[in-house]
């Protein structure tokens, strides 16, 4: 079971965020483990450094490239994120009254993230709001969904996925784990 692996030090960090034994045997999310090998890749949408895996990386540049010689812009809203960035956000949304039951709805619990391999990415493109459901109606998500494997891209979360987290047509991960 994941949760027999999660460290004293972050159980006790999930703890202060709320996010209790009962959540952790909820969680259909697999454990993850946080990347070693990370480089930078361009800032995203909101003038932020990004950091991925040298593989996420390539694959990325060339599913962009792709892109744009289809006439589809591409840009990231977020890449890897730690560990403790991961409590930080959950955190800030503690701060703000968001419950946890709802904040886990959206975000994955510290450790079980995707980001934290450095290999998943949340995209957008111009002209719209991002990490929004609505990006399933532009032209760039009809471009993933028909070119992304190509690049070893998948989407994590389609529309009642088995994890339980939220339809999100804005995340993807890179498949191909060892650089080339």
């Amino acid at each position: 079971m994941a949760t027999q692996k999660l460290s004293a030090e972050l159980r006790s960090r999930l703890a202060s965020l709320g996010i209790s034994d009962d959540h952790l045997l909820a969680c259909k999310l697999p454990l993850q483990e946080e990347a070693i090998n990370i480089i930078r890749s361009e800032n995203d949408v909101f003038g932020r450094v990004q950091h991925m895996t040298p593989a996420t990386l390539h694959y990325w540049q060339e599913m962009k490239r792709a892109a744009s010689r289809d006439g589809i812009g591409l840009a990231i809203v977020s890449a890897y994120r730690s560990i403790d960035y991961q409590c930080r956000l959950i955190a800030g949304k503690l701060e703000k009254g968001q419950c946890i039951n709802a904040i886990l709805n959206v975000n994955a619990i510290p450790g079980f993230s995707e980001h934290h391999t450095g290999r998943a990415i949340d995209l957008t493109c111009q002209g719209h709001e991002p990490l929004d459901e609505s990006f399933e109606s532009t032209d760039a998500f009809r471009w993933l969904t028909h070119h992304a494997r190509q690049f070893h891209f998948t989407m994590s979360y389609p529309r009642d996925n088995p994890a339980g987290i939220i339809y999100e047509p804005w995340h993807w991960i890179c498949q191909e784990e060892a650089p080339l």
